[in-house]
């Protein structure tokens, strides 16, 4: 398929519940319906949530960025735009260029607003965009987290670099003892993983403590790098980002 025409929309309170995001289309589903209600909260603190259109083709991709001071992740970067979420969600249009086209753009804002720069984490992992992606928008490593976490910067001025907030271990050890689940409606497929997960904890006998996060604070006090989903048993972190019933029956197999 060759590049075809496309336009990056931005949204607002008003019309972001009519845009898609992350291949959703269906909006009576729970994770969409919370992810609506989460991004509404956030256009007061400067949060750009922005769809990449294709011409007779509709959404097929978006980028989601907000002031450091603001971001649910687990860093320090005031001053720096942070992008939470870069994605092409038809297969179709990917590896043409559109994600570049996406960063290009809050790069743009960012230059506009006179911020210091433009911040992102980056895993090795899944759930999250691949640093190739940023590499070749100009970004550089300026940290590392366990297990496979980077954060990438673009600096439009000469200033400090953000950094990994700390003190992980110390993080975990506040949950105490059994299961607890973290989780935030950032990210729409966090929903279902969480229930599904309840559903798991019902059939092995399990009551785990739930934790929502609801301010970008709290998301920064996170005990792992993707700060917005993770699983703690017994003051370990086992699990970073949403799962399958499947994978968390298998994980708890082990480590109890």
């Amino acid at each position: 398929m060759r590049k075809v025409a496309v336009d990056i929309v931005d949204t607002n309170a008003d019309t972001v519940a009519d845009c898609g995001f992350c291949g959703f289309t269906n909006t009576k589903q729970e994770g969409y319906r919370r992810k609506v209600a989460w991004l509404r909260k956030r256009f007061d603190e400067g949060l750009k949530f922005k769809v990449l259109e294709a011409r007779g083709e509709g959404a097929v991709g978006f980028i989601e960025y907000i002031p450091g001071e603001y971001t649910w992740r687990p860093i320090e970067a005031p001053g720096y735009m942070v992008i939470h979420c870069v994605m092409i969600h038809r297969k179709a249009f990917k590896g043409k260029g559109y994600g570049k086209l996406l960063v290009e753009e809050c790069l743009e804002d960012a230059k506009r607003e006179k911020m210091h720069g433009v911040a992102v984490v980056t895993s090795g992992g899944t759930w999250m965009a691949s640093r190739d992606l940023f590499s070749q928008c100009g970004f550089e490593t300026v940290d590392t987290a366990p297990p496979s976490f980077e954060l990438l910067v673009k600096r439009l001025r000469k200033t400090s670099s953000p950094t990994f907030k700390t003190g992980w271990d110390a993080k975990l050890r506040r949950y105490g003892s059994g299961l607890t689940i973290i989780q935030s409606d950032q990210c729409p497929c966090i929903a279902k993983s969480t229930a599904d997960i309840l559903e798991a904890c019902d059939d092995l006998g399990m009551r785990p403590n739930v934790v929502d996060l609801k301010s970008g604070r709290q998301a920064r006090a996170a005990p792992s790098a993707y700060g917005i989903f993770n699983i703690v048993y017994d003051g370990e972190l086992v699990a970073e980002h949403p799962i399958s019933a499947t994978r968390f029956r298998n994980i708890m197999r082990k480590v109890m």
